[in-house]
């Protein structure tokens, strides 16, 4: 058996509970292979299966309690910051608003099987002040059955990864690297997708400071607010005289916006 399966043997527990607090800490780290992996290891009687889904429902339930407690105390801040650990363009907190705001509470629900939402959906939860009781009833409901689905699913399959990894070709040495740089290479593409982001949006950005000093100045500017429902619940200011449009609305309606003097978009 190769020396991997026998680590995970030896420190089963503790890979899968630092694995998936990792993971759930905003690190790009595959968690669903290490479930699989647990549960097969579970079937052919390794390691304890009810012990793996404790570990891992504690590891992934710490987590997010972490980051709920960040959304409540830092408030929009901590997605800004959330979204440059996921190495994804700020579109990834729109897409998460958009799915809390037509569900709400309920997306918690299923927020571990959406990539997007199983990042922000903690902190969002706690931006907008969620009871902790009903946060962590729905976290732990959400987290059991992913755990269960996915070690259930390693367990089911025991014997057949028990007979693989046992072959001399089954598991070579070289697929050892495939992991660390498949996971090189994605947090690599990702890191040019948002420095080429970063990069278009800089042409046409305007700072607040400038945009005052028009104000100031007398400019007529059409200012338009781009925050969705969520966060005007949470911070209803704006800028005087601004218009709010959602992006969906921008979306549809772009047509109707006048263009005969400069327009400024905001958001968070």
């Amino acid at each position: 058996m190769s020396e991997a399966v026998q680590f995970l043997i030896h420190h089963g527990y503790s890979v899968v509970f630092l694995w998936i607090l990792f993971e759930r800490m905003g690190l790009p780290m595959p968690v669903t292979p290490v479930l699989l992996g647990a549960g097969a290891l579970a079937e052919i009687g390794k390691l304890n299966f009810s012990l793996i889904l404790v570990v891992a429902m504690v590891a992934s339930m710490l987590g997010d309690f972490f980051w709920y407690e960040m959304g409540r105390l830092r408030g929009h801040r901590i997605l800004s910051f959330l979204c440059c650990i996921a190495l994804d363009p700020e579109s990834c907190v729109r897409r998460t608003k958009g799915i809390f705001a037509r569900y709400g509470t309920r997306s918690i629900l299923v927020a571990r099987y959406i990539p997007v939402l199983s990042t922000f959906g903690p902190p969002l939860a706690g931006i907008f002040r969620m009871r902790l009781p009903h946060f962590l009833l729905l976290d732990g409901i959400g987290t059991f059955s992913w755990v269960v689905l996915f070690a259930g699913l390693g367990y089911q399959f025991g014997h057949e990864m028990e007979h693989f990894v046992s072959q001399p070709s089954g598991f070579s040495p070289w697929m050892g690297w495939i992991v660390p740089m498949g996971l090189t290479a994605y947090i690599l593409w990702k890191y040019i997708q948002r420095k080429r982001f970063l990069g278009h949006l800089a042409i046409a950005r305007i700072t607040p400071e400038e945009v005052k000093e028009k104000l100031d100045a007398g400019e007529d500017l059409l200012i338009l607010d781009l925050r969705d429902a969520l966060e005007f619940q949470a911070r209803p200011q704006t800028i005087p005289g601004a218009f709010a449009l959602s992006i969906e609305e921008l979306e549809s309606q772009h047509h109707t916006i006048p263009r005969d003097r400069e327009i400024v978009l905001f958001c968070n």
